[in-house]
């Protein structure tokens, strides 16, 4: 029979969880302090600081490393602030809520810089202003976990503990947007009042501008009293209802009209029309912040053609064709990749063609990869870019700006378009989408050497 634990849990009934002191020596990518054993075997500390002294429980060992918690601050760093989340520390959704909101971006940065010089061996040129938007009440996509608890008498609703065997019971959640991030217990108590309950694993929330919709997945068909009670849900507490009783493309509203999900980027006089499971940038406010900040970079010109690739459903594809002469838009996902024709068009912007193509796999005898292009946008996802960047020809393209939301990525793919594709990394920074989660979303400049 399998383990039935996490890999790095199948220890922790098997050695000493005898409490030690230690002193936090650096904060790790994912936010955990780093100490040393005696030894000099590394120690994961969970809501440690560097600088601090604290007394620690182990709760997980491996040969290259151990794993423990903070269970008391002996010596505090003055980096230090109370969490706002009564439930921190607990629900594994953030990290970094008891650093200073100012020194965490600090430590992204730090994250990013390390990551570019350790895996691509490469520096950049200049070291960008960090970009920053709302530190709260700023996720407006995610997905909460559903478990019933038999135990506890009640259904929980939520994001998984730092422990992700358990969800966390949440009464609110800070970081999503207050319309959801208040209703979490309504959730709950919706839940736990169906006769489905047992059957819901999830639901998945995202907010446009005029609506905000949930999707509730269910194992088993619903019945008529458990759809009219998420149809009352719906209507009191101002939400669009889905079902998705199978895989992504079952989604359905639960009533037969549900409200457009859009939102507006202004400065363009663009909007974005989207589905419930649609993947948008989760805060609104430092996207558009972001998507300003890669156009400077990318300095297209108005007679210029650029390329955008993974570029969804048009969110920096449709800004850029204001600018220029041509933009094309390359994405793998062929429903995101329908609904982008669908917003060049209702934003009238006939400049802007978009492909179905899956981007880790051999593109080379495409159309739209021979046809030529002055700048290069690129938004992966964590897996990165090498595949594409390897296939494309890149002699006409004498800038890129690439969108990354893993360092280690980038820096692999800089190692790449530096050493191997004669292009310089000119400048590059951070961009705090997800504040006080370990998340590292980053921008990166590079031209020809």
């Amino acid at each position: 029979m399998a383990d039935p634990l996490p890999r790095s849990l199948r220890h922790v009934a098997r050695f000493d969880r005898t409490p030690f002191q230690t002193e936090i020596l650096d904060l790790s990518h994912d936010g955990r302090g780093v100490a040393r054993r005696e030894d000099g075997k590394a120690v994961f500390v969970a809501g440690a600081l560097p600088g601090e002294t604290v007394l620690a429980e182990p709760t997980a060992r491996s040969r290259r490393f151990d794993e423990a918690r903070t269970l008391d601050v002996l010596v505090a760093s003055p980096e230090r602030v109370p969490p706002r989340c009564p439930h921190f520390g607990t629900c594994g959704g953030c990290v970094l809520q008891h650093l200073a909101e100012d020194r965490q971006i600090v430590a992204k940065q730090r994250v990013l810089l390390e990551n570019l010089e350790r895996i691509g061996k490469v520096a950049p040129g200049r070291v960008l202003a960090p970009l920053v938007a709302d530190n709260w009440g700023y996720r407006r996509k995610g997905r909460f976990s559903v478990r019933r608890v038999n135990k506890k008498d009640k259904t929980l609703v939520g994001f998984r503990e730092q422990d992700p065997r358990f969800v966390a019971d949440l009464q609110q959640c800070h970081t999503v947007i207050p319309q959801i991030g208040t209703k979490i217990v309504a959730l709950a108590a919706l839940v736990d009042g169906l006769q489905a309950r047992e059957q819901i694993p999830q639901i998945e929330f995202i907010a446009g501008d005029a609506a905000i919709a949930l999707t509730v997945r269910h194992l088993q068909p619903l019945g008529e009293a458990d759809r009219d009670a998420l149809a009352r849900f719906g209507r009191e507490h101002g939400f669009a209802i889905f079902l998705q009783p199978k895989g992504p493309d079952s989604v359905h509203p639960l009533q037969d009209e549900a409200p457009a999900l859009s939102f507006r980027l202004p400065q363009w006089d663009v909007e974005l029309a989207f589905e419930p499971l649609d993947f948008i940038q989760v805060n609104a406010k430092l996207n558009q912040a972001m998507i300003a900040h890669a156009l400077q970079l990318l300095d297209a010109q108005p007679g210029e053609r650029v390329l955008d690739l993974f570029c969804g459903l048009g969110n920096f594809t449709l800004p850029l064709a204001r600018a220029v002469a041509q933009v094309v838009g390359v994405e793998g996902d062929a429903g995101l990749v329908a609904r982008a024709r669908a917003n060049a068009t209702r934003n009238g912007l006939d400049n802007a063609q978009f492909f179905a193509a899956d981007l880790t796999q051999d593109q080379r005898g495409t159309p739209w990869m021979r046809a030529g292009f002055d700048k290069l946008l690129l938004d992966p996802p964590r897996s990165g870019a090498d595949e594409v960047l390897k296939q494309l020809p890149l002699q006409g393209i004498d800038r890129i700006v690439y969108v990354s939301c893993h360092p280690g990525s980038l820096a692999r793919d800089a190692g790449f378009l530096v050493h191997e594709r004669g292009y310089r990394l000119a400048a590059a920074g951070v961009m705090d989408m997800f504040p006080h989660t370990a998340h590292v979303e980053s921008i990166a400049l590079f031209e020809r050497a």
